[in-house]
């Protein structure tokens, strides 16, 4: 099956095309706003250069957010209509998970997660603003937490111990977690945490990919009609946790 993943929660706006497992084309953009317009033009383009049709895509990925509540609306709206107006599938991949299977797949000293590796955990933290941070955790066995709305001294209440951050937050928190870390290391020698490099904090529609092709697999399809983004602020919409 031919099927396009969405990414548009942040900055950088990313798309993939696929032909079941195999990822054909990608491009991540980065743009100071995403708009209709411009996810059409590099659709548009990368179909071209692949030399598919649009008729022959069998379905659609998008990603949840948590993120711009502007730009998840834009992409998610474009992606809603895609899907009923060609009665094609789509799902529906939260972006923090996104982030968490990149490092996972793609760092075998981090990413397997195994006892007697580097790190027992990963945390995926990004900017919330209003002096929070979105975040949540992801073990051996994937998630392990809810996704969060939370402050950064509650999630490193949560952490275990050997943990390995990722996500933009750290792009203003960093010093702060290593401060909380050394306080903690004097107490617990195994404390210990470490940090992706920034090409990890960000969500890529090449590997949301993988993650939308195993929902296809196993027909694990959105409702076009109700797919709302993993927006975590209530007093500003309505969430529908996956």
């Amino acid at each position: 099956m031919y099927f396009l993943s969405f990414e548009t929660s942040t900055k950088i706006f990313s798309l993939a095309l696929s032909k079941d497992e195999k990822v054909l084309r990608f491009r991540n953009v980065k743009t100071a706003s995403i708009l209709e317009d411009s996810i059409l033009s590099v659709m548009d383009k990368m179909l071209d250069s692949a030399g598919v049709k649009f008729n022959q895509i069998d379905g659609f990925a998008i990603a949840l957010g948590p993120g711009s509540f502007t730009s998840l609306r834009v992409g998610l709206a474009l992606v809603k209509s895609f899907a009923m107006a060609t009665g094609k599938p789509v799902v529906g991949i939260p972006s923090m998970d996104i982030v968490a299977y990149g490092v996972q797949s793609s760092l075998p000293l981090v990413g397997r997660v195994r006892e007697g590796d580097v790190c027992k955990e990963i945390c995926v933290i990004t900017d919330a603003r209003r002096n929070k941070v979105y975040a949540c955790l992801y073990g051996p066995q994937g998630r392990t937490s809810d996704y969060l709305l939370t402050t950064l001294d509650d999630i490193l209440e949560q952490v275990q111990g050997k943990t390995l951050f990722v996500g933009d937050a750290l792009g203003l928190y960093r010093k702060d977690i290593e401060a909380a870390y050394q306080k903690y290391a004097k107490k617990n020698s195994d404390c210990k945490c470490l940090f992706a490099d920034e090409k990890w904090w960000y969500p890529k529609a090449n590997v949301m990919a993988t993650l939308a092709y195993q929902r296809f697999q196993n027909k694990q399809y959105d409702d076009a009609a109700t797919l709302v983004p993993l927006y975590l602020y209530p007093q500003d919409c309505q969430v529908a946790s996956k």
